[in-house]
């Protein structure tokens, strides 16, 4: 094997202006007859063109062997851009493939795949999604990490092929090229042998518990019992076969539930909770202060959260910059003003799009920026001054009144800063230069780089020079792409900035980057992870669009970071509605490097003739609660001790209010589902087939069992809730279609029918459709009533659900007793599904291999 280097640009290399990250030199290879190759885990790899869909005269699959970026015909390209278009590689011999590289052409060209999947496994008939991901449209290589573990994460992934599959080039209508391919990884068979032995053995267990969950679920137990006693491997913990041994062997429901309660109380289900998306709840805060802060957007938060304060300052009413400085009590509920006019006690002067942090260990504000309208853009009035504000004291202090004379930035707006409390460190990234009115001046906006002020020696350093910059060539100057109105975060405990969004001229920047204060390491986020092993077609990446104004807080106890996004102002234009306002909120984990969509809410362009400054405040959803208005230049922070964010003013972006401010004061909470959340819907699930059951022999003793049983672990306030209890009340109607089977006589069965109209889930007061419904479903369907999912997906096998066909007859005789088992088996992999995923039986099936 020859030796090789992976080669990607270094934080240096600007050439084309865009971000390049480093993903480390391999080390060389000692070539020769006699000399011994040294052991890496990641080492280039060899592999041939396998099979391909089609391919452009002159354009062969085996061009992507070579890299020769300037030459143009040296790609391949396939014959048409209609998919399915793919090409397959096969490697010398299994390996386990860690990263992807993919060379480009010496500039940008149209060919180039703006989406692609990379699929692989040991037989080119099989293989997994190991990544998603796509190309910048330009000169510089990429690397990718591609999945090289199994699903859960026990085993290394040996691969033998690897499948390319694009799915969009840059030009639309053009034919997809790929130029040039490296793999990385490790194909030694001192490597490889042990890992393929243990993927196998991974699979034979795994072919083992689906062949004893198919047995057990058929009935066929002298099966089940014969292979688990002779391979040794049980098909779940025993915990969970003892809850299949009360609930669908015995059918000890009142066991099952407490058997269930205490999982609960010992945690088996904080799993599966903790990976729930979060609740919302939007509160408008009417504070009882008779001072308040007024109307504004481009103003400052910052949260002292040890002694419960939120400090204001400053913004734009709409009319003027203002220069007043307010705290909130968090405690108290209670607005105060401790300085009207800043300026005129040692403090800054009215301004807006500056910044603000707020130094937990000294307890001083730190600020620095200002947005100044172009007419007073001179050079005596464009400084960049900082201040400090002593929350103890109370007093301002100015520390510098230009700090690009000493070290630090040029005037910025729209730039982020973040504190590194424990290394007494400010972080100040990005923003817009301003720069002195000249008739001769380029009109190229000028970005500035990355900043670090350290507080104690009052020292300003330039880490990162912006990829423009006169010294970005410099072959020691790291550079990076600034921005604008990107959201920016500092984690505490991983010493990370973590930078998201922004925009750059008429570029939106879609990047999550981290850079390692300490390392000086950069890297992409989502490119890597946004769709690692995610089978969603959806070509829509699900995460904050880039071109809203975003607003951005961490948890770093949680390792999570939160985004919301609101109104998108669209550059030039000051009626911003026609893009559809709306609000959403995000949550990133850096555990498993996923975006979840906490909410979405679409809200119509309000009536030009109806606004008015009460419609703008608080906008009514469909279930009656409020929640902010969409809107830009607000303010957002975060409550790290409460775990809430508070939320103030903004613009709301209405052509016939250009100088409307907001003055709104919002507070929200997020809250991931309880245990007794889910213990109540256990509980739910439970009574609710003991109740079934009891339908088809006692439907008098079901309708008190409905009475005084399930009736208490239902929300009558909640209305899907109580319309699946009323939908179980009506199953006793069912009794009518076997009133001469069970030889009940009509005086009976209209008593029955008197008794429940007592209920709440009267026939009177149920909808005729909704009776016809319930009365016409048939009992072969094995269904829940609330659910529409089948038994299949549910985890029963069509043959298990099928009575003529199950074993389940044969054993107990009749249909009604398989029918039985499989409606508890059915409640039974319900249950197991919120158990950890090492605890239970597997969640595929066999019968989901057998294709006839």
């Amino acid at each position: 094997m020859s030796s090789s280097t992976t080669t990607t640009s270094s934080p240096t290399d600007s050439s084309n202006g865009s971000l390049a990250v480093s993903y480390g030199t391999l080390p060389p290879l000692v070539t020769g007859a006699n000399s011994q190759k040294p052991f890496t885990l990641s080492e280039r790899l060899n592999f041939e063109i396998y099979s391909y869909s089609s391919y452009s005269p002159n354009y062969l699959p085996e061009n992507v062997l070579v890299d020769c970026p300037n030459d143009q015909t040296s790609r391949w390209s396939a014959y048409t851009n209609s998919p399915p278009q793919f090409l397959t590689l096969k490697l010398k011999r299994p390996a386990v493939v860690k990263k992807i590289k993919f060379g480009k052409f010496e500039k940008s060209h149209v060919c180039n795949i703006k989406k692609f999947r990379v699929f692989g496994g040991l037989k080119d008939e099989h293989m997994v999604l190991l990544l998603e991901a796509g190309l910048k449209n330009d000169n510089i290589p990429e690397v990718f990490n591609l999945r090289c573990m199994t699903e859960d994460g026990s085993e290394n992934l040996p691969l033998l092929y690897l499948k390319i599959v694009p799915l969009l080039s840059w030009g639309p209508s053009f034919n997809f090229s790929i130029w040039y391919i490296e793999l990385h990884g490790q194909d030694d068979p001192m490597y490889t042998c042990a890992r393929m032995k243990s993927y196998n053995t991974l699979r034979e267990t795994e072919i083992i518990k689906l062949c004893l969950k198919h047995f057990r679920q058929q009935g066929y137990m002298k099966a089940f019992g014969a292979l688990q006693e002779q391979t040794n491997v049980r098909l779940e913990h025993p915990l969970i076969s003892e809850l299949h041994k009360y609930l669908v062997v015995q059918g000890n429901f009142e066991r099952a539930e407490l058997f269930i309660a205490e999982c609960i109380e010992d945690g088996l289900m904080d799993e599966y909770l903790h990976k729930q998306d979060y609740k919302h709840a939007w509160q408008m805060k009417h504070t009882e202060s008779e001072m308040k802060p007024g109307n504004r957007g481009g103003h400052q938060l910052v949260v002292d959260a040890k002694k419960r304060l939120i400090y204001l300052y400053g913004g734009w009413d709409g009319y003027q910059d203002l220069s007043d400085l307010w705290v909130y009590k968090i405690e108290v509920d209670e607005w105060t003003l401790l300085c009207e006019r800043s300026e005129l006690t040692n403090g800054p002067s009215p301004r807006s799009c500056h910044k603000m942090i707020f130094d937990p260990i000294s307890e001083n504000i730190f600020m620095l920026g200002r947005y100044l309208d172009n007419s007073i853009r001179t050079s005596d009035y464009i400084k960049s001054d900082f201040y400090l504000y002593d929350t103890r004291s109370r007093n301002w202090m100015q520390i510098c009144d230009d700090t690009s004379q000493v070290g630090g930035p040029q005037l910025v707006y729209d730039h982020q800063m973040c504190i590194d409390a424990d290394k007494r460190t400010v972080y100040v990234f990005g923003g817009k230069i301003l720069t002195p009115r000249s008739a001769t001046s380029s009109v190229e906006p000028e970005y500035s780089g990355l900043f670090s002020y350290h507080i104690a020696t009052n020292t300003w350093t330039q880490i990162l020079v912006d990829c423009h910059h006169a010294s970005a060539a410099q072959a020691d100057i790291m550079s990076i792409k600034s921005r604008i109105t990107h959201c920016m975060v500092f984690h505490n405990k991983q010493r990370k900035l973590y930078i998201y969004g922004g925009q750059r001229g008429k570029e939106d920047l879609d990047e999550l980057l981290t850079y390692d204060v300490d390392t000086q390491a950069i890297s992409v986020l989502n490119k890597d992870h946004s769709h690692q092993g995610n089978t969603s077609t959806s070509e829509a990446k699900f995460e904050p669009s880039s071109g809203y104004t975003l607003r951005a807080t961490i948890d770093c106890d949680r390792d999570e970071i939160y985004i919301f996004s609101s109104l998108n102002k669209v550059k030039d234009r000051r009626d911003v509605h026609p893009v559809e306002p709306s609000n959403s909120f995000w949550v990133y984990s850096l555990r498993t490097h996923k975006w979840s969509r906490i909410y979405y809410c679409r809200h119509s362009a309000q009536d030009v003739n109806s606004i008015n400054k009460a419609n703008v405040l608080g906008t009514n959803k469909s279930d009656g609660s409020l929640e902010p208005c969409p809107r830009y230049a607000h303010q957002l922070v975060y409550d790290e001790l409460a775990k809430t964010h508070y939320l103030f003013g903004g613009n709301p972006g209405i052509f016939q209010y250009q100088q409307l401010r907001l003055d709104d004061f919002w507070l929200l909470n997020l809250e991931k589902p309880k245990r007794e959340e889910i213990l109540k819907h256990c509980r739910y699930l439970i009574r609710k087939l003991r109740y079934e059951e009891m339908v088809r022999t006692d439907p008098l003793k079901a309708l008190q069992y409905l009475r005084q049983h399930v009736s208490e672990v239902i929300d009558h306030t909640d209305a899907e809730q109580l319309d699946k209890f009323h939908k179980l009340a009506s199953l006793l109607f069912k009794s009518h279609e076997s009133c001469q089977d069970s030889a009940m006589s009509p005086k009976s069965a209209n008593m029955m029918c008197v008794e429940t109209e007592g209920y709440e889930a009267s026939a009177e007061d149920m909808a005729k459709d909704e009776m016809t419904e319930v009365m016409d479903l048939a009992v072969a369907e094995n269904v829940s009533m609330e659910s529409n999912e089948s038994l299949t997906t549910s985890g029963i096998s069509e043959t298990a659900s099928s009575p003529s066909g199950s074993s389940c007859t044969k054993l107990a005789g009749t249909e009604s007793s398989c029918e039985q088992q499989n409606r508890r088996a059915f409640l039974f992999n319900k249950l197991v599904q919120l158990m950890p995923a090492s605890m239970v039986q597997p969640e595929r099936n066999l019968s989901d291999f057998v294709v006839i």
